[in-house]
């Protein structure tokens, strides 16, 4: 199977905050597809462990090593920022209601799982999920039965 997976969804599989393990589950035989821009806030969120004392050193050295790897291997494609990937987020904004709050990280993610040809894209982040329709995209956000 193939998932797409937004950053917060990427950390968790190498940091045990809440909901790892249903989405450790959820990515178990298969390949994560994420924008190589969710590999860039992947790697802020590792830093920010470290900064907040929840990683050491070592630590956070494995973890980015074993972040590296797993792209390395194929377990997670980071799928490119395309200019069509560029215009659909641009697209996106002038389109998008007044009342909709959606930062442009998420965006990215949005139209990048969009023009990959997922249907679905996975996240736990409230805006994102709520304008996953208007990328014509389903959001799912498995760690709501967590609530």
């Amino acid at each position: 199977m193939n998932f797409y997976f937004d950053a917060a969804y990427l950390v968790r599989l190498y940091v045990e905050d809440s909901g790892f393990k249903e989405v450790r589950k959820l990515a178990k035989n298969s390949v994560i597809q994420s924008s190589i821009h969710g590999k860039m806030e992947t790697e802020a969120a590792f830093h920010r462990k470290l900064r907040e004392d929840f990683f050491d050193k070592e630590v956070h050295a494995e973890v980015h090593s074993q972040f590296h790897d797993d792209i390395g291997l194929g377990l997670i494609v980071l799928v490119p920022l395309t200019p069509a990937v560029v215009n659909r987020v641009s697209d996106a904004f002038l389109h998008l209601p007044a009342n909709v709050v959606l930062r442009a990280g998420d965006a990215i993610h949005l139209a990048t799982a969009a023009e990959a040809g997922f249907k679905e894209i996975y996240s736990n982040d409230w805006r994102l999920l709520e304008a996953a329709p208007m990328f014509k995209l389903k959001g799912v956000n498995p760690l709501a039965q967590e609530s």
